[in-house]
């Protein structure tokens, strides 16, 4: 008899779980893609039989005349938003109501992701933004500055290396010479970069059995990581508070906060639709209230450490990938450089790179067609409603504690938004037809006060290096280039599957 209620008391707790949120789009009259218990719609990727990039424009594609639609995120309902007035409400004009990012990640373990500007919500989240936002203006972008045979490379490699040693230099102070010698800053930065489906799936799993959650403890960063820059930043901060050593960089901005010594923000006309600007809104001009912790410093270097390592090596991967396949379009930008060095006699400065205008469209269609944050996701943190537009619609609440996602990668290549959108095409980022582009249906850095801080400091580190390198280089199709190019299907970050390998060729001048 015990095993009879046992075993109904499984069924219950298994229909609650896993069957009955199946039926939440469908009883609000949403669209949606057909999901399976407990995995939801997570089973093309998971058994990798597609990347997660594919993965998400294809969703987008499957609901071409729907503002937007529902998934399943294993058994948590996901609304994806398509239109794009209703993406600008939710970043922008609602903002206030989708604060905060989801926190995807278990949350039982001390960990140092959690803590990075990322990942905090609420007030905190916009002390953090407010502390740190200084650090990002042109002002601080310019003190940051410095300035025939053929090889056959594999270009993420070599450029995490110069990313890696940008990093190391502008947030820790530390000189490394990477591409020589392989050093602690790099053997971390890509156990932080590997982050795979693996770990992605044994996440997913514990956050749908809670009492799993108490007995293992999984962190996102390997344990070596987090000891290694803890002891970074612990030296750092000694050097710097013992007078040995002073840098005007995130460590040095964070400790004068810390003291309590304010930091003037410059606010700046935007000289892209990317920069982190109106940061006065995001905390209405009221003091920062943050307890600066070697702990809290730590997590924001990390975090700061990750996106100027990985997304900057991304970007140029794959603009140099596009660039060897479209040879006409990488001589008209190295006409550009010759010019902008030869008006620089030889030392390139920032404001030459600056006024570079096919630089700029070269970078903006490879964030395009390859934007490393393919997808974008906000929290609801206010039940917020979304009124009918179409026919066919029906008003329906966001719930406070929902997820919400704008599929950028489909909105990128929406022919709707973009004219035959496969095709690199710098072009479309000229003065005349920039101004054609929609507002919202280019995202590479996402949208409102939640946008990304640093994207100032990715821009100009992918742009410096790629200047760089093709002042002294062309860019070439060898025999181990795969065309065409194919996404990783077990990472959950942009990632080749087989490497960019191109060729490197000295230029003849």
């Amino acid at each position: 008899m015990l095993w009879i209620i046992v075993l109904a008391v499984l069924l219950v707790v298994f229909y609650y779980k896993s069957i009955k949120p199946l039926w939440f789009w469908n009883d609000r009259g949403i669209p949606h893609k057909k999901a399976l218990p407990l995995i939801g719609n997570s089973s093309i990727f998971l058994c990798s039989r597609k990347s997660f990039f594919e993965y998400v424009e294809d969703l987008y594609n499957e609901f071409p005349n729907e503002r937007y639609y529902g998934i399943h995120q294993f058994t948590q309902p996901v609304l994806c938003v398509r239109d794009l007035d209703l993406i600008k409400s939710i970043t922008v004009k609602d903002f206030d109501q989708f604060i905060d990012h989801n926190n995807f990640f278990v949350t039982n373990v001390d960990s140092l992701f959690l803590k990075n500007l990322l990942n905090l919500k609420g007030q905190t989240w916009r002390d953090m933004r407010a502390t740190l936002s200084p650090l990002f203006t042109s002002g601080k972008m310019k003190t940051m500055f410095k300035n025939e045979n053929v090889i056959t490379v594999e270009m993420k490699d070599i450029l995490t290396r110069f990313t890696n040693d940008t990093i190391a230099s502008t947030a820790f102070g530390f000189k490394c010479d990477s591409l020589k010698q392989t050093n602690e800053f790099y053997t971390n930065g890509k156990k932080v970069a590997n982050f795979g489906g693996e770990k992605l799936l044994l996440m997913s799993v514990l956050r749908l059995f809670p009492l799993l959650k108490k007995v293992i403890k999984l962190d996102v960063f390997p344990q070596s990581v987090s000891t290694f820059f803890r002891r970074v930043i612990k030296e750092t901060i000694d050097s710097r508070e013992n007078g040995k050593l002073i840098r005007h960089d995130m460590i040095h901005l964070l400790l004068e906060a810390r003291k309590g010594r304010a930091i003037r923000n410059e606010l700046e006309t935007a000289e892209t639709e990317f920069d982190a600007v109106e940061e006065s809104k995001i905390h209405d001009g009221k003091p920062p209230n943050l307890e600066l912790t070697d702990e809290i410093i730590t997590a924001q270097a990390i975090g700061f450490f990750f996106g100027a390592y990985e997304t900057p090596a991304t970007v140029l991967s794959f603009m140099s990938y596009e660039l060897a396949l479209n040879p006409e379009i990488q001589e008209k930008l190295q006409a550009e450089i010759d010019e902008t060095l030869n008006e620089c006699n030889g030392s390139l400065t920032y404001n030459a790179l600056q006024t570079m205008k096919y630089m700029d469209m070269v970078v903006s269609e490879t964030l395009r067609k390859w934007p490393p944050g393919f997808q974008l996701d906000r929290l609801c943190v206010k039940d917020y409603v979304v009124e009918p537009v179409k026919p066919h619609e029906k008003a329906f609440i966001i719930k406070k504690g929902s997820m919400v996602i704008i599929p950028t990668i489909g909105i990128h290549r929406d022919p709707h938004h973009f004219e035959n959108p496969n095709k690199f095409d710098p072009e479309r980022f000229n003065d005349e037809n920039k101004t054609k582009i929609k507002p919202y249906s280019y995202l590479p850095f996402g949208s409102g006060p939640r946008s990304c801080i640093a994207s100032r400091f990715a821009l100009l580190e992918a742009k410096a290096l790629i200047f760089n390198l093709l002042s002294r280089f062309n860019v070439l199709v060898t025999d181990k280039t795969q065309i065409p190019l194919k996404i990783h299907k077990s990472r959950i970050t942009l990632v080749s599957e087989k490497g960019i390998w191109l060729g490197l060729e000295r230029r003849k001048k």
